[in-house]
């Protein structure tokens, strides 16, 4: 599944550097899913919580339509160095992107209601509860909230993992599956993505 749409030079680049600074990067099967979404949803404005080092940027934007801007909030300046460099590498315009640096808890509240296509989040996995939350805000009705690390290398499904980050992951996918408001899935690519659609 991974080798199936196999990535470019530039999506390689990005992944070796982030690997060597530590920005471990969505998967290609992963990246896949989210450029079919963004895609599938025509979007034009959506926000990344995360930039690591700027592959899940790069597969969100080459699904987006050529006049949309992608979000991207990271707390460490040298991630969002790296996926600048790479959305640069890999031929986009510094219009086609808004690179905020600071905290996700601090910065999504000052962003516009209703007014994304999508939200994909992969940062801090302790805040996924409420990053769901910023997300329903930020979303327009019929507009998805993805989450990587869904299954978080085979420990959320291991009743005896309690640990913080695990624990909330098990959470936002509770939450995701009992809100009427949404439409969810979970897909088992990479290392987990899930999703929920956002009624109209």
């Amino acid at each position: 599944m991974e080798d199936y749409l196999p990535e470019d030079e530039v999506l390689q680049e990005a992944r070796r550097l982030g690997e060597e600074a530590g920005a471990v990067p969505i998967g290609p099967a992963c990246g896949a899913a989210l450029r079919f979404l963004a895609a599938m949803l025509n979007a034009r404005t959506v926000v990344e919580i995360g930039s690591g080092c700027g592959v899940s940027g790069i597969w969100l934007l080459r699904g987006m339509r050529p006049d949309g801007v992608l979000t991207s909030v990271d707390v460490e300046v040298a991630n969002q160095r790296m996926a600048k460099d790479a959305y640069a590498a890999a031929g986009f315009p510094s219009s086609r992107t808004r690179m905020i640096v600071g905290r996700a808890l601090e910065v999504l509240p000052r962003l516009t209601d209703g007014a994304y296509d999508m939200v994909f989040c992969d940062a801090d996995k302790k805040e996924y509860p409420d990053y769901l939350a910023a997300a329903l805000r930020l979303l327009r009705p019929g507009g998805v909230v993805a989450f990587d690390n869904a299954l978080w290398h085979g420990r959320v499904a291991d009743p005896l993992r309690r640990d913080p980050e695990t624990v909330a992951i098990r959470e936002v996918a509770r939450m995701i599956r009992d809100d009427e408001r949404l439409v969810p899935l979970l897909l088992p690519v990479g290392d987990g993505l899930l999703c929920a659609l956002k009624r109209a």
